[in-house]
């Protein structure tokens, strides 16, 4: 399959290799919602530092004693540079509390208790969940909150990220595109909102990654990537990432990107395309 911005194939099969490229210095954050989960959070940033990841990324860290965290990443030396608000109930599906309509106190708690442990941590960008909910009570909905979340986050130097979620895999969430989601950052239009471009996501929902990329490169303040459709490891399925990472770095994009995908197995055992990837990385 070829991406249509006509730049260069985006898509190969399962069983081409990925070559190593020796000069690319791509660097990778863990994604320790979907990595080490048999560990807690801070042995999971021991394991991440261990196996070679430049950073972290979490999402809901809030259960961990926040000083044992902050003793990990200071003893890893491993930034993290992103987590989540809460999801509200995720039994009844709400994945998020961001659009709901009716919720605005709880998903401000959220935003609240965000900030603050992303202050402590030093974490730099918050994910704010959005939710399942949507149509225009729920936009209102998510517009206010986020406006919320910016004006509070910003005396602490703090980014405020909104992900699109592909609608196969959650149904009903409030940013099922990329266009839903630079229309809700134009609306909102706070300096500090920005998008989380997760390669899995945009190439299930909508394709073409390369020309999505390019567009949104202004926008994007966090990459992550995953294979397509199952998503795991990054180094098989639909997207050719040896091409992604390489336009990444002609596009000016400098942060390690993130690796949010599911082992087949222990995390440990997954991590060949690490070595392939960033064969020069140091």
């Amino acid at each position: 399959m070829l991406d249509s911005s006509g730049a260069a194939p985006l898509a190969m099969g399962a069983e081409h290799a990925v070559q190593a490229d020796p000069e690319r210095n791509v660097r990778f954050s863990a994604n320790l919602g979907f990595l080490w989960r048999e560990l807690e959070l801070p042995d999971a940033i021991r394991a991440a530092a261990a196996a070679g990841f430049a950073a972290v990324e979490c999402h809901w860290p809030y259960d961990a004693p926040r000083s044992a965290i902050r003793a990990a990443l200071d003893e890893t030396g491993l930034p993290m540079l992103s987590l989540n608000t809460r999801p509200g109930d995720l039994a009844v599906g709400e994945f998020g509390l961001c659009a709901l309509p009716g919720r605005a106190a709880s998903a401000r708690a959220a935003i609240d208790q965000s900030i603050a442990w992303a202050s402590a941590l030093g974490v730099p960008q918050i994910h704010a969940m959005a939710g399942c909910a949507r149509g225009l009570e729920s936009e209102a909905a998510l517009a206010a909150t986020l406006a919320y979340a910016c004006l509070e986050a910003a005396p602490y130097g703090i980014g405020i990220l909104i992900e699109p979620i592909n609608p196969h895999d959650v149904p009903g969430y409030a940013l099922a595109s990329t266009a839903e989601a630079v229309a809700m950052i134009e609306r909102v239009a706070a300096p500090n909102l920005r998008l989380i471009f997760d390669c899995y996501h945009v190439q299930r929902a909508e394709g073409d990654v390369s020309a999505r990329l390019r567009a949104l490169m202004p926008l994007i303040g966090h990459v992550q990537v995953a294979s397509v459709p199952d998503r795991g490891p990054p180094d098989h399925g639909e997207l050719d990432y040896g091409h992604v990472f390489g336009l990444l770095e002609r596009l000016g994009h400098a942060g390690p990107v993130g690796a949010e995908y599911r082992p087949d197995g222990p995390t440990g055992d997954s991590l060949g395309w690490m070595a392939r990837f960033a064969a020069s990385a140091g």
